[in-house]
């Protein structure tokens, strides 16, 4: 859902030419030199060659400051701490267009010549600490996370903009409302691209982003954007919890603090489905919980369900939850949880039922076309995510060099059972 850069940036003012300007002063020199001191004789060798020498210093120095202009244009642009005024004009009071029909606190608008959407949070952060945590974030750029432009605060409300982009998420993705037998992830590869994006974007989250790591706190598939032609994924709300201080500042640069299940007392909102159990028990956000999220939408990328489902039950009456990751833990049992894929396991009778009952599990909109050894290790890395305990989850490391290397096997897969270029089948008589 983010407007393509090119296209930003075309509408953007161009910094006027420093080549120009420097011709400028150069010629008010000369003119002003000549003026002061003019005489009718005829100019030396020695005023000749200090004209060339001046204008060989003044083309050099324009060169130069033309190359650091450029070089300037294409560094990353300094955050913006937008006026409110600015940000209630451009959503027309908050009365513009919204993200989605289910969205009361996200909007998209234009601001300064730019298509960005406008996310609004509750500020509970010191708003003294606030313009430092905003330029680290800002300074936070990786190809798989939407880029925040700046924000704005206001009183007791946080504004973030960040850029648009074009999309759609990947929660309508898989569960197309209108459409239901429809995705346009229909082939496996489309599916493993989501998840290698969304583990190398979370990897750098946990640990390169804004100055030594963050917890995003927010992973769930609505907040995941799908990206055409190549089905590329990229995080939405980057920074949201850091900046509006959901995570207190302790946990958020400690990076053993981060990983501890207790970084964090307070009571959070979130998402049922993608909520670790140490949260609903009322503990604390951390780099676990985020694993916990992401072992979610691994699951869902496999099987194309929701992560909770309500199913009425006649005879008591009630609607009755059903949780994804208990059904892909009654498909997967037990064996192969400790590590996937080894030649033992694969000979067993046991995974060999394992791989029978995987192939039902999986979204059948792929028409039984995937890699299931493939599959099967992507679920065990899913399951592992989504560990009861948090301690026996892994690192977004472990995973993201996991989950890259299936994404390499895919593609062999893909080159494998692809049919050859010049074959043609035809159903005409002959």
């Amino acid at each position: 859902m983010c407007g393509n850069r090119r296209d930003a940036l075309a509408s953007e003012p161009r910094p006027r030419s420093a080549t120009r300007s420097t011709r400028s002063r150069s010629s008010e020199a000369v003119t002003s030199a000549s003026s002061s001191s003019f005489t009718p004789s005829v100019p030396t060798i020695t005023d000749t060659s200090s004209a060339a020498a001046a204008a060989t210093t003044s083309s050099s120095s324009s060169r130069s400051i033309s190359s650091i202009a450029s070089i300037r244009g294409s560094l990353p642009e300094k955050p913006i701490l937008f006026p409110f005024a600015e940000i209630s004009a451009a959503t027309n009071n908050f009365l513009a267009k919204r993200i989605s029909p289910s969205s009361s606190s996200s909007w998209r608008c234009s601001i300064r010549g730019r298509d960005t959407v406008v996310i609004q949070r509750s500020f509970r952060g010191d708003p003294a600490a606030f313009p430092a945590r905003l330029a680290a974030v800002c300074k936070s750029h990786h190809r798989s996370i939407v880029r925040l432009l700046g924000a704005s605060v206001s009183v007791d409300r946080i504004f973030l903009v960040y850029d648009f982009v074009t999309g759609a998420s990947l929660a309508d993705c898989l569960r197309n409302q209108r459409n239901p037998n429809f995705t346009p992830l229909s082939s496996w590869i489309s599916r493993i691209q989501v998840a290698s994006d969304l583990a190398q974007g979370l990897e750098y989250i946990h640990d390169h982003s804004a100055g030594g790591g963050i917890v995003h706190n927010r992973i769930k598939s609505s907040a995941i954007i799908v990206t055409e032609p190549h089905f590329n994924a990229m995080i939405c709300h980057f920074g949201a919890s850091f900046l509006a201080g959901e995570i207190p500042e302790e946990a958020s640069t400690s990076r053993s603090k981060m990983n501890r299940v207790d970084s964090h007392l307070k009571k959070i909102n979130g998402t049922r489905g993608y909520l670790a159990p140490e949260l609903l028990a009322g503990g604390g956000v951390s780099r676990r919980s985020d694993v916990f999220a992401l072992g979610v939408l691994l699951l869902e990328l496999i099987s194309g369900e929701v992560p909770v489902k309500l199913k009425f039950d006649p005879v008591s009456k009630k609607y009755q939850s059903t949780s994804l990751i208990e059904m892909a833990r009654d498909v997967f049992g037990e064996a192969g949880l400790e590590e996937e894929g080894t030649q033992a396991a694969a000979e067993s009778d046991l995974v060999e039922g394992r791989r029978m009952r995987i192939r039902q599990w999986v979204d059948g909109r792929l028409k039984d076309s995937f890699p299931v050894e493939v599959v099967e290790d992507l679920m065990g890395i899913a399951l592992r995510c989504v560990e009861v305990e948090a301690e026996k989850r892994p690192s977004m490391t472990w995973v993201q060099g996991k989950v890259s290397r299936l994404f390499l096997k895919s593609k062999v897969w893909a080159d494998r059972v692809r049919p050859p270029a010049d074959f043609s089948v035809s159903l005409a008589p002959r």
